[in-house]
């Protein structure tokens, strides 16, 4: 099969990359982190003018009109950076999921705004670890807890049960009378936020399968999610490399030692296996047959969150203890890789779902 990108695609790698190397360099990073918001307003304009933020919208509204590979590409090339501002969960889940779910009236008022970076529309779904939401007359009462940049967002798209039974979609307003959203940053130095609402005024986005469409949405978003994480492994393994040439021990670079590289070829391995499956992952995450979709992509989540385990532990070890330190860049991307191997669903859980939908199939 070709996986040879079309000139649009390298040139949307190529300015992403150079964003990153030139605009959002370790120092601007850790600025943006130790700052009070943990993300920059000034850099997700950048952002928006450079047109990441359009690569999931249609040209109708403003957008590029890509589709989920781009998208892929574009979270790789941002990989090695750690962006801490919202690019999954506001310009790529959340289009994705308002292309299925709302009005005309709905998109042409926001869709444009996003594009544009104006506004951050972000979803509030996961009711594992959550009291699930619950709808009474168009407002919404309940909890959800752990809402990917839920701080920063103009505009929530919250489940919530409905008297029947079913799954609703609802736009919510942070701020607005009984909607409580208190920010915190996370392991890897995303954000965060659990989302109160009491009895919170709502508008009904979607008029039926809510459900079916959170899940295709979050499908896309798994499939750029594992892109990340192979943009995040190509510079650890890079980093690695570079150390083991440098690095001298018994009057040579330790990089000689035949155990040492042994270590590195099977990083390697694990990750040309992760990318292979996160193209696979690309190709299949708008397949309409649910089942063979979730199949194939728990299949890229369980290689990919092995290879972040992997080469990210042995990237570690391999640099011993300043593989730890805040003032290397290595620590930071293990933090996110250990994050993106428990993110969509752990490994296990998708191994578990892999076996399930092969025996069903």
């Amino acid at each position: 099969m070709n996986f040879d990108f079309n000139e649009e695609q390298v040139a949307l790698q190529d300015t992403v990359r150079r964003f990153v190397a030139k605009d959002y360099t370790f120092e601007k990073r850790r600025a943006i982190l130790d700052s009070d918001a943990g993300w920059s307003r000034e850099v997700w304009q950048a952002m928006a003018d450079l047109g990441v933020l359009a690569v999931n919208i249609d040209e109708e509204q403003g957008g590029l009109g890509y589709g989920a590979l781009e998208a892929g590409l574009a979270m790789g090339a941002f990989g090695a950076g750690l962006l801490l501002e919202p690019y999954l969960a506001a310009a790529v889940i959340a289009p994705a999921l308002i292309r299925r779910t709302a009005s005309a009236d709905f998109q042409e008022q926001w869709l444009p705004n996003i594009a544009t970076g104006e506004s951050i529309v972000v979803l509030a779904h996961d009711d594992a670890r959550n009291e699930p939401v619950t709808e009474l007359a168009g407002n919404l009462s309940g909890r959800k807890a752990v809402v990917a940049h839920g701080g920063c967002a103009d505009l929530l798209l919250v489940s919530a049960r409905l008297a029947d039974g079913g799954t609703g979609l609802f736009a919510v307003t942070p701020g607005a009378e009984g909607a409580v959203v208190r920010d915190y940053p996370t392991l890897d130095g995303q954000r965060a936020a659990d989302v109160n609402l009491n009895n919170a005024p709502a508008a009904r986005m979607d008029a039926g399968g809510a459900l079916d469409a959170i899940e295709a949405a979050l499908d896309i978003g798994l499939a750029a999610l594992c892109f990340e994480a192979v943009g995040i492994m190509e510079a650890t393994v890079a980093a690695t490399t570079e150390y083991l040439k440098t690095r001298q021990q018994f009057g040579q670079p330790i990089g000689r030692f035949q155990a040492l590289q042994h270590r590195m070829a099977d990083m390697l391995m694990h990750l040309e296996q992760a990318r292979s499956m996160s193209y696979l992952a690309a190709m299949h995450c708008t397949n309409e047959d649910k089942a063979a979709r979730q199949r194939t992509l728990s299949a890229a989540k369980v290689t990919t969150g092995q290879a972040c385990r992997f080469i990210a532990q042995n990237a570690v070890q391999l640099h011993g203890g300043m593989g730890m330190t805040d003032e290397l860049m290595l620590s930071h991307w293990f933090k996110r890789l250990t994050t993106i191997e428990m993110s969509f669903g752990d490994t296990d859980l998708h191994l578990q779902r892999f076996a399930r939908l092969s025996r069903a199939a």
